[in-house]
């Protein structure tokens, strides 16, 4: 036969009722401990987190539309100087072209004024010199003449008709001759 166990033998699978109830007290106070002092913590710092990484994220997009505000800014900046400096350039280059026109018609007219001041000068002298050789020219021959002729010719009219006259002659005969013979 068996032996008989007592009946108030532990079983090792056996429940010990006093630490059971004190678990569950203690689990208890625990939760409500976490509950009223850990779990507010926690949620207040989760809020803080997460209040800042929205208001970063808001920072950071307006900061990149105030960037992309500013990009476009200054790329429409860029195109109006762009611009201004196509039209200051073609100003530029009408004015030069303008400047240059009025300086060849200012050098050309200018040019033209030294040429009849240069061709009324040498008209001037020219007549001055004719002139002259007609003087001395009619003196000489007026006494050469006399010398020929073994009579003074001192009549200034008479002498003065006979120099014309020789002088005619003279041009005459270098207007039939052509060009370019003697």
């Amino acid at each position: 036969m068996l032996p008989l166990l007592p009946l108030e033998a532990e079983s090792p699978l056996g429940v010990h009722w006093a630490e059971f109830i004190a678990a569950l007290i203690f689990v208890g106070i625990l939760t409500y401990v976490i509950a009223k002092a850990v779990v507010p913590r926690f949620e207040a710092t989760f809020a803080a987190r997460t209040a800042a990484i929205e208001g970063g994220i808001e920072k950071a997009e307006r900061a990149q539309e105030a960037a992309e505000a500013a990009l476009r800014q200054y790329n429409e900046q860029l195109t109006e100087a762009r611009t201004e400096a196509a039209r200051i350039r073609e100003d530029a280059k009408t004015q030069g072209s303008q400047i240059l026109a009025e300086m060849r018609e200012q050098a050309q007219s200018e040019a033209a004024r030294i040429k009849t001041s240069a061709q009324a000068q040498l008209e001037a002298e020219r007549a001055q010199v004719l002139t002259q050789l007609r003087s001395e020219i009619g003196g000489l021959a007026t006494t050469l003449a006399g010398r020929i002729v073994g009579e003074s010719l001192e009549d200034d009219a008479r002498a003065q008709r006979t120099v014309d006259r020789f002088l005619a002659e003279l041009e005459g005969a270098e207007d039939s001759q052509p060009a370019g013979r003697p």
